[in-house]
């Protein structure tokens, strides 16, 4: 277990913690006598409008602050964590696991495997249920953390003890059935392996997550993403072009079957299906409400939508000649296409979309989000064409530093090709996009 003594990583100018002369690096102790073991106990002891609360100064002095406030008013202090007694660790030993896939050498945090019911709350996180404690399930339903997002993959109990490596993996549709007695609203995943939690058992699975409609509120089927770094490990396979599209149709029909029912389709296949099929993505209605857009669920559409809604802000013709080339993975290859060529009609303007083949985790990797910096400068250097700026989608960084996953920075890569390489935001939609490409000032986005 951590420290459980939070320490304070950003004061809001103007806040109650402010004006107690609460700063940086000082240490929250208690808050009514109750030490908190995360933001959510935080949040929670801080839900009044009389408080106490002890601080440890950075000298180690002890401050005893008493607070008078508006019912559920911020004190205005960020942490440098969210759990304050550490991450709960993933104990499974799951037969797809991607960091089991990851290769030795690269940035520590790539190989955190947590499974913390805490952040699925907070954040959104994915967890199995298979390290809960009847404690945590009472905190879950006592303090209604909802919602939660959960990695089901299969609610056959062997099957799922088979895929998770655990024998609590067993218990899914007991704890789940307990939540949604709870009211706790879930919104589940099932990653798809071929051959394995497919078919007859893929089916058997989404009929038992929607006996707990409207409980579950979404399932998201999700292509198992396989690395060349498998040795030692389950012999598994990708999807098919002929399956992904199958998959899709048979999908459809228990949508369908599920609109009927609950006015609701619930299941929605990832965005990649639909990229290993080469169809077209389905339009916004198809999303209902984008539940599940961090899981790849709906993405392409919101970013094919905020690009129709900002064409009134293409020029027909640039004042000067440019050339631009937009380096993302062959599936992102793939979405842009339409897009650029819709930008390739403005005058004056050449984009290019040059598609990276991850030599590093294997060719049948292929999200921009897990090419190195590396692959970024192999295909750039077998390119013929000379470049006045190379756009790279914000997924081939890490989210709160301009870093690849092999180390490798932005600006090394603009020494290396000896041309200007910007990293645009994509994941809020096309607007920072055209922005790079025309020359757009901040106010015209």
């Amino acid at each position: 277990m951590g420290d459980q003594k939070p320490v304070v990583d950003v004061v809001r100018a103007g806040s109650i913690a402010d004006e107690l002369g609460i700063e940086q690096g000082d240490r929250l102790l208690t808050i009514n006598g109750s030490r908190p073991g995360d933001l959510i106990d935080y949040r929670f002891l801080c839900a009044d409008d009389s408080i106490q609360i002890e601080i440890m100064k950075k000298n180690c002095d002890v401050w005893a602050c008493d607070i008078e406030k508006d019912f559920d008013e911020d004190l205005g202090i960020g942490f440098a964590r969210d759990t304050f007694d550490g991450i709960r660790n993933c104990a499974n030993r799951c037969i797809f696991c991607f960091v089991d896939q990851m290769p030795p050498g690269m940035r520590e945090t790539l190989y955190v495997k947590d499974d913390d019911f805490r952040l699925s709350f907070l954040h959104g996180n994915f967890i199995t249920l298979t390290n809960l404690t009847d404690k945590d399930m009472e905190r879950i339903v006592g303090m209604r953390l909802s919602p939660l997002y959960i990695s089901v993959h299969t609610t056959n109990p062997e099957l799922r003890e088979k895929l998770l490596g655990s024998p609590n993996a067993v218990k899914i549709m007991q704890q789940m059935s307990i939540l949604a007695e709870a009211g706790i609203e879930i919104h589940a995943q099932i990653v798809l392996c071929p051959g394995i939690n497919d078919g007859a058992e893929l089916d058997r699975t989404i009929n038992d997550l929607a006996s707990l409609y409207p409980s579950v509120k979404s399932v998201a089927i999700v292509p198992v993403g396989l690395t060349r770094f498998r040795r030692g490990l389950a012999d598994l396979r990708k999807f098919t072009r002929k399956e992904a599209e199958a998959l899709i149709g048979h999908l459809q029909s228990i949508r369908e079957e599920f609109l009927e029912r609950f006015d609701d389709p619930l299941v929605y296949p990832a965005d990649e299906f639909f990229v290993l099929a080469a169809q077209d993505f389905p339009q916004a209605g198809y999303y209902r409400d984008f539940p599940q857009t961090e899981n790849g669920v709906g993405l392409v559409r919101l970013f094919y939508d905020s690009f129709v809604g900002c064409q009134g802000l293409l020029p027909e013709e640039l004042a000067q000649n440019k050339s631009i080339a937009i380096v993302t993975g062959v599936s992102g290859g793939y979405v842009l296409e339409p897009v650029v060529n819709r930008l390739n009609k403005i005058r004056n303007l050449h984009v290019k979309t040059i598609c990276a083949v991850n030599a590093y985790f294997g060719e049948d990797v292929t999200a921009a989000g897990l090419l190195t910096g590396q692959d970024i400068i192999d295909a750039l250097k077998r390119e013929e064409t000379c470049f006045d700026l190379i756009l790279l989608p914000s997924v081939t960084c890490k989210k709160d530093e301009p870093v690849f996953l092999d180390g490798k920075t932005p600006d090394e890569l603009e020494q290396e090709l000896g041309v200007k390489v910007q990293v645009v935001d994509t994941e809020q939609g096309a607007e920072h996009l055209i922005k790079a490409i025309i020359g757009l000032r901040e106010s015209d986005i």
